[in-house]
C-alpha cells in the first residue's frame, strides 16, 4: 500500500497521525509526508527565512523518524489560500506519489491553513485523475480513498475508525521532538508541553476503542473514494 500524509505544517502530521504512519511502514507499507507551508511564522525570536530552513530540516527529521519519505510544497505559514496555483500543486503532488490512501486534516480544525489544506487536497485527490489537467507527472487511474485525521485536542472531532498505536506511541513523541524550534514556542504561545499534548489524547482514543493509546480517523465516505476493505493498519 502506498499512503501518503499531507500535513498543513511541518509538525501537525507528527501531531496528528504520526504513530500510525509507524504502523504503515513497519508492516512495510510505503509512506510519504507532505507538508504545504513552511512554518516559517512558529518562532518569537527565529526570523521567518531562517526558521523556515530549520522546520523543513525538523519536518525531514521527523518523517524518517517513522519510516517516512519527505516532500516540502513551502508555501508560507499562516497564508494557505486555494486557488489554481495551489490545486495543481496539489494534483502533481498526488500524481507523484500515487497514493491509494491520502489522510489529511479535518474540514473542523482550528486552524484556517487546515480547513484549506482540506479543500485543495479534496479537489485535487479527485481532479488528478482528469489527463486533460496538465501537470508534470501523468494523472493517476484511480482516486485515493481520503482519511482525516484528528484535530489538535481532539475537539470537535467524533473518530469512526481507531488505529492501536500503544506500540508506536513513543516513536511518535520522537518524530514530534525532531521539532526542536516547536518545542519552547508552543509552550510559551499556546501552553502546551508537546509530548504531554499527544500522549493525553492518545490515552483518550485508547479509552474509546479499549486498547492503551490509540488514534482516530474518519473517512470521507463519497464516490469513488470508498473501498470495501479497511485501509488503516
Amino acid at each position: 500500500m502506498r499512503v501518503m500524509s499531507v500535513g498543513a505544517h511541518p509538525d501537525d502530521i507528527e501531531f496528528l497521525c504520526a504513530g500510525t504512519i509507524a504502523r504503515y511502514t513497519a508492516r512495510g507499507d510505503y509512506a510519504v509526508n507532505v507538508v504545504f507551508t513552511n512554518g516559517d511564522m512558529g518562532h518569537k525570536l527565529i526570523g521567518p527565512e531562517e526558521l523556515a530552513k530549520i522546520r523543513c530540516e525538523e519536518a525531514r527529521r521527523a518523517a524518517a523518524t517513522v519510516g517516512a519519505d519527505f516532500k516540502m510544497l513551502g508555501e508560507p505559514d499562516e497564508w494557505l489560500f486555494h486557488d489554481k496555483r495551489t490545486r495543481l500543486m496539489m494534483i502533481d503532488t498526488i500524481r507523484e506519489f500515487r497514493p491509494d490512501v491520502i489522510i489529511t486534516h479535518s474540514p473542523e480544525d482550528y486552524h484556517p491553513d487546515h480547513r484549506c489544506c482540506y479543500d485543495i487536497v479534496f479537489a485535487a485527490s479527485f481532479l488528478c485523475t482528469v489527463p486533460h489537467i496538465e501537470t508534470e507527472h501523468e494523472a493517476t487511474d484511480h482516486v485515493a480513498t481520503l482519511l482525516l485525521m484528528d484535530t489538535l485536542g481532539g475537539t470537535n472531532f467524533m473518530p469512526e475508525e481507531y488505529v492501536d498505536i500503544s506500540d508506536t506511541l513513543e516513536l511518535k513523541v520522537q518524530a514530534l521532538l525532531q521539532h526542536e524550534s516547536q518545542v519552547k514556542w508552543l509552550r510559551d504561545h499556546d501552553n502546551i508541553d508537546v509530548a504531554e499534548f499527544v500522549r493525553s489524547l492518545a490515552s483518550t482514543r485508547g479509552l474509546q476503542c479499549s486498547v492503551p493509546f490509540a488514534e482516530g480517523f474518519r473517512t470521507e465516505k463519497l464516490w469513488p473514494r470508498l473501498k470495501p476493505e479497511r485501509l488503516l493498519p
